[in-house]
Formats: C-alpha cells, sequence, structure tokens
C-alpha cells in the first residue's frame, strides 16, 4: 500500500508540470498575440511547429527511460536533474527581448521548442512512474486521483495568482508583469520537482528493456491494436482541450465581455477541477472503467452546447456551468492516464515486452500532437475572423468565432473520443485478468531465479 505521504509526493510532480502547462495553456496564446506582439497565425504555425517537433522527441525520450537505471531508480533522477532548467526555461520563454518583429518571432519558436523539450525530459519519466511506485490498479487509480487533484491546485494557483503577480510586478507593463510573474511560477515548480524526488520511491524494478533494440520495441508496439486506439484518444482530447483552454482568455473578453473576471473564472473552474479530480477514484473507481469513460465524456459535450446556447450577459450562468464542466472533466483525466497503464500491462501480457517509457512517451506523444493541431486551429481560426492583436474593437465575427472555438470545437473532438471508447477493449474486467496473470509469472519467475540459486554448486576457495 501506498502511504499518504507517497500519493502526495508523487502528486507534486504534476503540481511542478501544471506551473508551466496551464500557464502556458491559459496565458502563452494571448501573451504572443496581445503582449508580445505577433500575430495570431505565426502563433499558430509556431504552436504547430513545435509541438509537432516536440513529439518526436517523447518517444526518443521514452526508450532512453526505458534503457535507464541508477542507485536512484529508472524514473526519478530525471525529476531531480531536469528541475533547475525547467524553471529557468519557463521564464525566458515569457520575456519581451527588444527585437524586431521577424526576431520575436524568431525567440518565440526557438524558447517554446526549449521549454517542450525540457517538459519533455522530466515529464516522460514522471508520467512512467506509477507502475514502478504499484502494481495494484486500484492504487494506481488512487495515485492518479492525487497526482490530478495536486496539478488541479498548480492550476488554482496559476488562476489566483498569476494575473495579479502580472498587474503588481508589471504596473501597467505587461511585458515585465509577465517576465516576474512567470519566474517565480518557474522557481516554486522547481521546488516541487525537488520535493517529489525525495517524497517518492520506486519500490518495484522493473524489467529493462535493454535487452530488445528500439527497432524491436517499436515493432512490438506497433502490433498492440488497443495502443493504437489510445494514441488516437489521447490526440482527440488533447486537441480538444487545447483549443478550449487556449480560447479561454480571448471568451471573457470578446464574449462575456468583462476581461476583468478572467481571474475567477479560472479559478472557479480549477477549484472545481479539483474537487473533480479527488472524486474520480471515488465515483469512477466503482464501475467499468470504459462506460464510465463514455458517460463522463457526453455529460461535458453537453454542458460545452449550454455555454453556447447561454446569452453572453449570462455571466452568473456561464460561470456556474463552466465549474459543472470543469468538474466532470477532471473526473475523467485520471482515468485516462490510468487507461496507458492498463496498456504497459497489457503490452507485456502479450509479448513479454515491458515498455513503460515507450508507451508513456507516446502517450505524451498523442498528447503533443493533439496540442499541435489544436494550437494551430486556435490560432489559424482567429486569424480567419480577422482577428486584430490587442485591439479594443473586434470583427463582429470575433465574439462568434471565439465561442465557438470555445464550446463546438472542443465537443466534436469530445464525439470523436466516445466512438473510439466503443472499440475499446480494456475494460476494469479485462484489466482485472491481466494483472493476475502477471503477478502470477512475475511470483513463478522468482520462484524459479530463487531456485536456481540455491541449486548452484559451491565453488572451492583457495
Amino acid at each position: 500500500m501506498l502511504t499518504f505521504k507517497e500519493k502526495i509526493g508523487y502528486g507534486l510532480g504534476d503540481t511542478a508540470s501544471n506551473f508551466v502547462w496551464k500557464s502556458t495553456m491559459l496565458f502563452l496564446a494571448y501573451f504572443y498575440t496581445d503582449v508580445f506582439g505577433i500575430s495570431a497565425a505565426a502563433m499558430g504555425t509556431i504552436f504547430l511547429i513545435s509541438r509537432l517537433l516536440d513529439a518526436i522527441t517523447d518517444p526518443l525520450m521514452g526508450m532512453i527511460v526505458d534503457r535507464t537505471r541508477t542507485r536512484y531508480g529508472q524514473f526519478r533522477p530525471y525529476i531531480l536533474w531536469c528541475a533547475i532548467p525547467f524553471g529557468l526555461i519557463m521564464a525566458i520563454t515569457f520575456y519581451t527581448p527588444d527585437f524586431s518583429y521577424q526576431g520575436r518571432v524568431v525567440y518565440a519558436a526557438v524558447t517554446y521548442i526549449l521549454l517542450t523539450l525540457a517538459y519533455t525530459a522530466v515529464n516522460v519519466p514522471y508520467c512512467s512512474m506509477p507502475a514502478a511506485l504499484t502494481s495494484d490498479p486500484a492504487e494506481r487509480h488512487s495515485l492518479q486521483s492525487w497526482r490530478f487533484f495536486m496539478a488541479a491546485l498548480a492550476a488554482l494557483v496559476v488562476s489566483g495568482v498569476a494575473l495579479p503577480l502580472v498587474k503588481i510586478i508589471g504596473k501597467g507593463n505587461e511585458a515585465i508583469g509577465y517576465f516576474g510573474a512567470m519566474a517565480i511560477l518557474g522557481a516554486l515548480g522547481t521546488l516541487c520537482f525537488f520535493l517529489c524526488f525525495a517524497l517518492t520511491k520506486e519500490n518495484h524494478v522493473l524489467n529493462a528493456g535493454s535487452h530488445f533494440n528500439i527497432k524491436e520495441d517499436i515493432k512490438v508496439l506497433w502490433k498492440n491494436t488497443q495502443w493504437r486506439i489510445i494514441m488516437l484518444f489521447k490526440i482527440v482530447g488533447s486537441a480538444s482541450n487545447t483549443i478550449r483552454v487556449g480560447a479561454m482568455m480571448y471568451f471573457v473578453k470578446y464574449v462575456v465581455d468583462h476581461p476583468e473576471l478572467a481571474p475567477q473564472f479560472v479559478f472557479y473552474g480549477s477549484l472545481a477541477a479539483m474537487v473533480g479530480s479527488l472524486l474520480s477514484a471515488k465515483l469512477l473507481g466503482k464501475y467499468d472503467r470504459i462506460k464510465s469513460c463514455k458517460i463522463t465524456v457526453l455529460i461535458y459535450i453537453i454542458l460545452n452546447i449550454i455555454i453556447f446556447m447561454t446569452p453572453n450577459e449570462n455571466i452568473m450562468m456561464i460561470f456556474g456551468l463552466n465549474m459543472v464542466f470543469m468538474l466532470f472533466f477532471n473526473l475523467t483525466n485520471p482515468l485516462q492516464w490510468l487507461m496507458a497503464s492498463d496498456i504497459v500491462d497489457y503490452e507485456e501480457h502479450r509479448s513479454g515486452h515491458r515498455l513503460d517509457g515507450l508507451i508513456f512517451s507516446t502517450y505524451l506523444f498523442s498528447i503533443k500532437m493533439g496540442l499541435a493541431f489544436g494550437g494551430a486551429l486556435l490560432g489559424w481560426s482567429l486569424h480567419f475572423a480577422h482577428y486584430q492583436p490587442g485591439a479594443v474593437i473586434q470583427d463582429p465575427s470575433v465574439s462568434l468565432m471565439v465561442k465557438a472555438i470555445f464550446c463546438i470545437f472542443p465537443s466534436v473532438f469530445s464525439g470523436l473520443q466516445i466512438a473510439l471508447l466503443f472499440i475499446y477493449k480494456l475494460d476494469s474486467k479485462t484489466v482485472a485478468g491481466i494483472t493476475a496473470e502477471l503477478n502470477v509469472k512475475r511470483q513463478q519467475a522468482d520462484a524459479t531465479a530463487l531456485t536456481s540459486l540455491n541449486n548452484e554448486p559451491a565453488h572451492a576457495t583457495k
């Protein structure tokens, strides 16, 4: 059984990640267009290119992790080694240099690529850790629930602190304000990574992947049909979330027409997300994971459509519906990461290959693909609606486009997720059977190894 300290310690890793993740998701698109001063089309293209490049590095990092063995374990060392670079790069990503327009575009592209590479270096091993912490599926669900509770806590801090810090530090200069605020959040993220390293322990030494070559690993994994389904599932899910979160600042500013309410809108949504994460194992853990996921995703599609139909001036209703949406959305987040752990066990059961790093890195690859397409679609859609960065008065089509981006676009992608779940076969009963069989095989392998060791002839010594 994992202790409460270990669960909180592991969750602090996602607290650190989300100081960066949520900040970039919530503010970076707006920062690039309205503070940094580049066009929406350029912003969308930077997101597409940098995230596609980053997506390629995820599987490479996974293969490295699968072959890592140190005195600190297989996964934890990267959390220690990458903590400081991660925090520093976050700060420089939100720095506004005195460059020409072309120079700023290049600076934005380079720093964002560095940030996503740093995120890969620490997040691939971090996300791969649960199997080394516990082999119990129920414990893993609880671990993921606490992880996303701590992630939502980070989102709560970002939403409640980031924009006020921008105002306090910048004193009217948003460029200085964003740089100062993100430097502080980057430092907090570094501290949380150090605590994650100190409070966790890899309780299970997993089979090494070094005796397989990289080409063999990929060839074996490609034959896994459930892995291919879950990859597509996460690509469309990530695109859905990227579009919605990226449009949030624009939604509050141009649809709700009260930009001063942006911190409260994000804060209350993050508060609801915390509750959803904490309740995930208790509510969904009692039922079949696939059926639960289908129903929950359907509910937040319906909620998005209701928000779209709600009159813009009905601010309280929009706030309330968004909170309910965030609660249901975060009910499924731990479950979706639990599916990645299921794929790892299924692959070991199917082929005998234990590929934690490669599978979780390709899962992150699918997230980055969704980020790339979602971010590009956000920028290009705004450009199509004739959005003018920083302009007080926008084309009338902008408000409708922003509302569609925030509500309708995510719903379409979420509908594709439900369709994919109908052909995914790793339900709770199947996963429990696989876990039981793997535990028996591991016990038999340990017993055989012990017997072999005891039967070795003694060697005479001189």
